[in-house]
């Protein structure tokens, strides 16, 4: 389906991130995976044939910039951009100093307008793309304990939707994907988190995330991947501008 076109992951090193790209390579993309550790997207490379591992730092523009500069001139335009690349770290607003909410929004906010608006310069070339935002159901609701996230997500949710506007009719759609919570290291982080803010264990940690998706259950990665593949497909050239709940039912 995607063979001989090239793919940009960000934050695909790990997790969501990493599933995504595996099941775009597995498509036939050549995916460029971006990330601020070298050894870790190294290592995912090796594992996986189509993966070209990219050192990136999406809250940086000259290191944006200079990213998908060099992306496009070893692996042509970008056809398919997922901008997963996100921090999540729960605070209560109060407890947020300005360098704490500046450090969210740069990443989740501007690292994803930064990706979606390199992504675009070179996939103008093609008249065809799949732009994917992996956002959050703090996206389309407000996370208890979390307003910082929750407010980056809904910015993301926003840009969506407004570059689904903008580019009506083009060939290049654009959509969110809003998942619950997926069984990653960030959940994990999470966990520990939880713990010791609200004073419970982490195991009862754990099972308030569990028990916040509707199927009870965590979501696996490629659950996730499968939605982004999907969106690929010449087929879902009319789906643009939607926000998909992958969170065990109705958010």
């Amino acid at each position: 389906m995607l063979e001989g076109k090239h793919a940009l992951v960000t934050g695909g090193g790990t997790g969501i991130g990493l599933a995504i790209a595996r099941a775009l390579a597995g498509a036939g993309a050549q995916v460029t995976i971006t990330g601020r550790r070298a050894g870790i997207l190294s290592a995912a490379a090796d594992e996986y044939p189509g993966l070209h591992p990219l050192v990136m730092d999406v809250a940086e523009e000259e290191s944006v910039s200079a990213g998908f500069a060099r992306a496009v001139e070893e692996r042509g335009p970008v056809a398919v951009c997922v901008a997963n690349a996100g921090i999540a770290e729960g605070r209560a607003l109060h407890d947020s100093d300005l360098a704490f909410w500046r450090r969210t929004m740069a990443t989740n906010l501007d690292g994803a307008f930064l990706t979606m608006r390199e992504a675009l310069r070179s996939m103008h070339r093609l008249e065809w793309g799949r732009m994917i935002a992996v956002a959050s159901i703090a996206g389309l609701r407000g996370l208890r304990g979390a307003s910082a996230y929750t407010a980056s997500k809904h910015g993301m949710v926003g840009l969506v939707r407004a570059l689904s506007e903008d580019y009506m009719g083009s060939g290049i759609t654009f959509n969110a994907l809003c998942p619950g919570y997926v069984d990653t290291e960030i959940v994990t982080r999470n966990r520990k988190s939880i713990s010791s803010r609200a004073g419970i264990s982490e195991e009862e940690a754990l099972r308030l995330m569990i028990n916040s998706n509707r199927h009870k259950r965590l979501i696996a990665p490629e659950e996730v991947a499968a939605a982004a593949l999907w969106l690929c497909d010449p087929r879902a050239g009319s789906v643009n501008g939607q926000c998909i709940e992958i969170a065990g039912g109705q958010v």
